[in-house]
């Protein structure tokens, strides 16, 4: 597994030199952008990202858990969790890039 990660500082930079902005103005759109998703995710919305993948929300119902070392049962509470779906485009780019 790869130890690169993507980061914001990244994706900035990635705007800067494939659209000519300024660093500030590359910076200032991607955070708007990841802004504007994180807003639509906190409202309850879906995020489709054509050829990407869907950002949903889902609400997950209270339930009885089990302590795995003592057998206990303990209560779960209800929330909300986010999901990430990708595209078929997506998967099969990735699965395309293991096979080098």
């Amino acid at each position: 597994m790869a130890d690169k990660t993507l980061t914001r500082m990244d994706l900035a930079e990635a705007v800067h030199e494939e659209l000519g902005l300024s660093r500030n103005d590359s910076a200032e759109l991607v955070e708007a952008v990841l802004g504007h998703i994180s807003d639509a995710l906190v409202a309850g919305e879906q995020v489709k990202i054509s050829s990407f993948g869907t950002f949903s929300v889902r609400d997950k119902a209270a339930r009885i858990g089990r302590n795995p070392k003592t057998g206990e049962e303990v209560p779960i509470h209800p929330r909300r969790v986010l999901t990430f779906r990708s595209s078929h485009l997506m998967k099969d780019k990735v699965a395309s890039g293991n096979r080098s």
